[in-house]
């Protein structure tokens, strides 16, 4: 995120909020999303209760400041995800049912994407709903929750996937937001009017900024070789870390329908790769830091 500082002596931005908080919020969301990958990592497949002052120290190995660690696990805890049990003047957290549930759905989305290619029969799963500008939380919510579903939005109000199981997956969400009466759904192929069934993909979905986020994701880690056992962990959080944003950034589009040398799969072959090479170690580490309460 890009913060323009006008010319004043005050240090705001154009829309009024001072530079100094609009860092600090993009420090503490960065913070918050780290926990929630070293959560997700360590603390759930151990399942056990873990010191603050092993968390934060976890979060200061990757450069996060102590305050903003506490913060993010304050708001992890306001969210509902983790509980804390205060032990004399110490405090441990576990993962809270919810918590456990929402890590271990994102795990197995995290491990198996891109793990292999699903066929294709041509069919397009269409979802029509129109939600109006004055509900505009509601908007943000559907196009967040029909987005991780792999959904693309090639017009206003038109939603579409080339899975078409995906259909119950949408009637979940619309459901949970009220608005299955508003919507309108079929299956279908591509007709033969208009533009064409690329013109159509390429506007439902942003593929440029997908292929160079793999791209990015291939040259910062296929050629990295931490040692030392702080660095084996830090690499180990940051490859899951960078990873877990695919899922919502990649529809997993049949290979007809991609760009040609599409890098979806050396990427997912460098994460399965340095995952499987790093894990082991990283885990020592994290042990090493439980014991040691931090």
């Amino acid at each position: 995120m890009v913060t323009r500082v006008g010319a004043g002596t005050t240090g705001e931005n154009p829309g009024g909020a001072p530079a100094m908080s609009r860092r600090r919020e993009v420090a503490e969301g960065s913070a918050r999303s780290l926990l929630m990958t070293t959560l997700g990592e360590f603390v759930l497949p151990f399942g056990l209760p873990v010191w603050t002052a092993t968390l934060v120290h976890a979060m200061g190995l990757l450069r996060i400041e102590q305050g903003s660690a506490r913060q993010a696990l304050a708001r992890t805890a306001a969210e509902g995800w983790v509980s804390s049990e205060r032990a004399g003047r110490r405090v441990r957290w576990s993962l809270t049912e919810a918590g456990r549930r929402l890590l271990s759905e994102g795990a197995h989305r995290i491990y198996t994407f891109g793990s292999a290619e699903q066929p294709w029969d041509g069919r397009w799963l269409v979802v029509m709903i129109s939600i109006p500008e004055s509900m505009r939380a509601l908007r943000h919510k559907l196009r967040t929750q029909l987005s991780w579903a792999g959904f693309g939005s090639p017009a206003p109000g038109v939603w579409i996937s080339p899975r078409t199981a995906a259909a119950a997956e949408a009637k979940e969400i619309l459901d949970d937001l009220d608005v299955s009466a508003k919507a309108l759904s079929f299956v279908a192929e591509y007709g033969v009017l208009g533009g064409s069934q690329q013109d159509m993909v390429r506007a439902a979905w942003n593929l440029a900024t997908i292929e160079r986020r793999y791209n990015d994701f291939v040259t910062e880690f296929a050629d990295l070789t931490p040692e030392a056992p702080d660095e084996v962990f830090v690499a180990q959080i940051r490859l899951v870390h960078e990873w877990r944003r695919f899922p919502f950034l990649d529809p997993q589009l049949p290979r007809v329908l991609l760009p040609p040398h599409w890098p979806g799969a050396a990427a997912a072959q460098v994460f399965a790769e340095k995952h499987s090479a790093w894990r082991e170690p990283a885990q020592r580490r994290w042990e090493e830091l439980v014991a040691a309460g931090g």
